[in-house]
């Protein structure tokens, strides 16, 4: 029997009170360890904006990075359910567009399913997209793709007519055939009351221990990007440090010509070698 993880164990695990455990990566060796590692379902997000590209926002990446991406990841995970993030403008001009895209993302992205942002707003394109058999994972709270109408990266629903928007939004994903919502940056007991009120999966980053699971940007959670750390990551290593150090020691290793040692060279036959001279 297979060990893969599925949308039917998502909603399985929120009937058992089994948490879900979610991680981003971006590449084929990162995937091979979160996989390996246990990790129920892996996003490739538009995060990678900021730790892989460089960028202040994920609004500049595109459609073909991200199936560039989806694609090196989905040759790394065996077990794991692999997530493909929308990213900004390839599913909000009608549902057409929207399934063609999703659609993409399974075919060329190998991926199982697709996420989006946005609730009541987007239920008709996430409603389009599961007519066409297609996995959707909603993102509600703080959606990165609206920071420029949020003004900036903050808190969401925190006043009583946010907070109530916010359930319906998740409530309209839920009718609209999502099976997991993300609630991103969320007071803890909203999404407490929002994973109550709903019948599918809450996944939460920023959003309290209530949520049916977490999910947090890998290199966060690593230590390996040091632009910004919101409050809710917690740095499980220090990687950044860890490779800082050994790159130190390679550079230090070859000037003083300590490395490369005997073991790292290759031998030829001294016959051959006094022929050349």
């Amino acid at each position: 029997m297979s060990d893969k993880f599925t949308t039917q164990a998502f909603i399985d695990a929120k009937k058992n009170n089994r948490k879900i455990t979610m991680l981003t990566a971006y590449d084929y060796s990162m995937a091979q360890i979160l996989d390996e590692s246990g990790i129920d379902a892996i996003l490739v997000g538009d995060s990678l904006a900021m730790p892989i590209q460089g960028k202040d926002s994920t609004l500049e990446v595109t459609l073909d990075e991200m199936l560039y991406h989806c694609r090196c990841v989905a040759r790394g995970v065996k077990n794991a359910m692999l997530v493909g993030d929308m990213p900004f403008l390839t599913y909000h001009i009608n549902p057409d567009e929207a399934v063609r895209n999703a659609g993409r993302f399974i075919q060329e992205g190998k991926a199982n399913a697709v996420k989006l942002e946005g609730g009541t707003s987007m239920a008709a394109m996430v409603k389009a997209i599961v007519r066409a058999q297609i996995p959707v994972m909603g993102h509600i709270g703080l959606t990165p793709q609206s920071v420029n109408i949020f003004g900036g990266f903050k808190v969401q629903g925190k006043e009583e007519s946010a907070a109530k928007a916010l359930v319906e939004d998740a409530l309209a994903l839920e009718d609209a055939g999502a099976f997991a919502v993300v609630l991103e940056a969320v007071p803890e007991m909203l999404a407490k009351l929002i994973s109550e009120k709903i019948g599918i999966p809450t996944i939460g980053i920023g959003a309290g221990k209530y949520c049916d699971g977490q999910i947090l940007v890998v290199h966060d959670m690593l230590g390996l990007y040091s632009d910004f750390t919101p409050k809710f990551v917690k740095q499980y290593a220090n990687l950044r440090g860890k490779m800082a150090e050994a790159v130190s020691t390679y550079v230090s290793e070859v000037r003083s010509q300590q490395f490369p040692e005997k073991q790292h060279s290759f031998t030829i036959s001294d016959d051959v070698l006094e022929k050349l001279y």
